[in-house]
């Protein structure tokens, strides 16, 4: 673990354990969930070990206690294979009456919900880890801090990625053990990757078989609608196309939330604010992927392709974007929202604090006609806002691809490289 990258969940796990029994660290196989929770854990049970899977299997069910007994926090690694841990951890908890006793790492949602009596409340904590971020890889220069941005502090930056290493990590995706491998063994990581969820992983979280080649059409349909908020039945007539045997809508329905019980689909909801007329706002979830290399691995792109398809490039940079300001707003007690109303003004993103403060972003690639137009965007959503109900937003900004600095416009729209944020 000597060169373990510091992570922005690291320090979100020390803040949790500190509030609860028992904190759960979920997320996508391959982001680092099990090594951010070494990093602090004082013992582990590792519950997928294949040298002792089928003893703590039939712990788990006969004796649950025996498997939390060790220095505490205790890290118990893929709990979700023994759902009844989540029992046992929630009782442990309550009869130890002190925090910071446990961390579960789950990639996927257990197949068996039934075998769980108790949510959990009040004695777990949740913490969603996605791959990692552009400052978490050392890409991104970290000269503009999101916080700032809320806490009305000036702010200028540098960056040093070109378009074509945004290219290239947006196929390579921020995959742990990708980010120090040479670029065409780390272009392959995704790829593998994608071959585990459409060959296995899909099927094994709820002992349902699925057709692979079914799976590979949804999520390259699903990859083409990347941004967008396409319902069911789109992605069905999509898939029909290239399906030789017969679909239904609730098909489709259960293979994406299969594939969200393994966090690769990571939908982003609508965000709902008062607004000074009676435009009706949509409040379909906008569909993106955990990381963007999903998509080009469904896609069957590298950077090259992208370069070449500016259209298809903007809208897996979205998908980056996304990744890393999720992960921004959530280390500062934010969320991140969509907007998008029935006169089809849309807000790619919105970062929603939870005292009540937010910021307006829109993503472009970059470009002086892009930037401006994103800028429009951002100006008409602002003065669509009904600010005696609600705050000012704190702050306005296009986020791009390219460009050498970060700054401020003279109408104070900040316009910032991805290159340059961090949390």
């Amino acid at each position: 673990m000597n060169d373990y990258k510091k992570r922005i969940a690291d320090e979100m796990l020390q803040r949790k354990l500190k509030g609860k029994g028992a904190v759960l660290i979920e997320g996508p196989k391959w982001c680092g969930k099990t090594t951010t929770a070494e990093q602090v854990a004082k013992s582990v049970l590792y519950m997928a070990n294949p040298e002792s899977m089928g003893q703590n299997l039939t712990l788990a069910d006969i004796n649950p206690g025996i498997l939390l007994k060790g220095e505490i926090p205790r890290l118990i690694d893929e709990w979700q294979i023994a759902p009844k841990l989540w029992d046992a951890v929630r009782f442990e908890v309550d009869h130890r009456k002190d925090e910071g006793q446990f961390i579960l790492t789950g990639s996927a949602v257990p197949a068996d919900k039934n075998l769980i009596t108790h949510t959990g409340t009040g004695r777990f904590s949740f913490l969603l880890m996605r791959p990692m971020t552009l400052f978490e890889s050392l890409e991104s220069t970290g000269t503009v801090s999101l916080k700032d941005l809320f806490d009305s502090k000036d702010v200028s930056g540098t960056n040093n990625l070109s378009l074509d290493n945004i290219a290239y990590v947006c196929c390579r995706g921020g995959w742990p053990r990708s980010i120090s491998m040479e670029k065409e063994i780390a272009l392959d990581q995704a790829f593998d990757y994608y071959d585990a969820v459409v060959n296995s992983d899909i099927s094994k979280v709820d002992g349902v078989s699925r057709e692979p080649t079914r799976v590979k059409n949804l999520m390259r349909s699903y990859a083409r609608n990347v941004g967008s908020q396409v319902s069911n039945e789109t992605l069905k007539e999509d898939m029909i196309n290239n399906d030789s045997f017969s679909l239904d809508t609730d098909t489709v329905f259960s293979y994406i939330n299969a594939l969200k019980k393994i966090f690769v689909i990571d939908e982003v909801p609508a965000w709902n604010p008062n607004l000074r007329s009676k435009t009706a706002i949509r409040t379909s979830d906008t569909r993106y992927f955990i990381d963007p290399s999903i998509a080009t691995a469904a896609l069957g792109l590298g950077p090259n392709d992208l370069i070449n398809d500016l259209n298809t490039f903007g809208f897996i940079f979205e998908n980056l974007c996304v990744r890393d300001l999720r992960v921004y707003a959530e280390s500062i007690n934010g969320n991140l929202y969509h907007y998008r109303d029935s006169s089809s003004l849309e807000c790619d993103a919105v970062i929603h604090l939870r005292n009540g403060s937010y910021g307006l972003v829109e993503i472009k690639l970059g470009g002086d006609k892009l930037v401006e137009e994103g800028a429009d965007n951002l100006i008409k959503l602002k003065n669509k806002l009904d600010t005696s109900k609600m705050k000012n937003p704190s702050f306005l900004m296009v986020v791009t691809a390219t460009g050498d600095y970060a700054y401020k416009r003279s109408d104070e729209i900040y316009v910032v490289p991805i290159g340059c944020l961090k949390n």
